[in-house]
């Protein structure tokens, strides 16, 4: 099948030698993301003013931070903070409404804006629409694409998070017997990579027995970095860096 522009970031996250081509699919997004966030754009008007909105999780903090560009995030850090502090001000003059005798007591103002402000993120929301429409060209390939059926079974499973949002996207784009063929496959494509990982994490624990020292590591000299992927969807890079 000739591949298309949407099509072309799948088939490559699956060419990839990893524990869940879909973390490996998500990563790419986030860093493009990242770098969108560190280069020029921050400048740009309307972006500015969706990062002093949503501000960034911690983990894609950590992510920009690492780029190293601190008077780019000094500059974002900026505006955001004087949005932040101007909406608290406001909020925080409210007050916190009381309830009389058969009236519920409301929440405070302050409080209800720090949980939405805790729950957003820019990078998240860039990231998230791109993600949703890959996960959806899995399935689109899978029905249209024999070569990449192949490959899809031929991966090393996936990380429980993904694994679940494989089995979902199966029921909202398949049906009948495609639904049917790729539920089945997802299963056992999981279970079979979970059982391997299981081998090679408890050949590593051997490994550290004195009447295993002589033996060869096998597969399991980066068990535990490949365990992190399929348990939590976390990439450890050449440099032992979490993802």
């Amino acid at each position: 099948m000739k591949e298309k522009l949407y099509t072309i970031p799948v088939n490559d996250a699956f060419a990839v030698d990893c524990e869940c081509p879909i973390c490996a699919m998500k990563k790419k997004l986030e860093e493009d993301a990242v770098d969108y966030t560190m280069g020029p754009s921050y400048m740009e008007d309307d972006t500015r003013m969706q990062t002093d909105r949503m501000g960034f999780c911690e983990k894609h903090m950590r992510m920009i931070w690492e780029k190293n560009n601190r008077l780019g995030l000094a500059l974002v850090a900026s505006t955001h903070i004087k949005k932040i502090t101007k909406d608290i001000e406001g909020l925080a003059a409210q007050g916190v409404e009381k309830g009389g005798l058969f009236k519920k007591v409301k929440g405070d103002p302050v409080v209800e804006y720090l949980k939405q402000l805790e729950g957003s993120c820019f990078v998240c929301e860039r990231i998230q629409t791109s993600f949703e429409r890959y996960v959806m060209t899995v399935c689109y390939l899978w029905k249209s694409d024999g070569d990449f059926r192949k490959k899809y079974e031929e991966s090393k499973g996936f990380c429980n998070e993904h694994y679940r949002v494989l089995l979902e996207s199966g029921v909202k784009y398949l049906s009948g017997k495609q639904l049917e063929e790729f539920r089945e496959a997802t299963n056992r494509i999981y279970m079979e990579n979970m059982k391997r990982m299981l081998e090679d994490v408890e050949w590593f624990i051997n490994k550290f027995d004195y009447r295993y020292q002589d033996e060869p590591w096998k597969n399991s000299e980066d068990a535990m970095q490949r365990t992190l992927t399929k348990l939590n969807g976390i990439i450890v890079d050449e440099d032992g860096k979490l993802r």
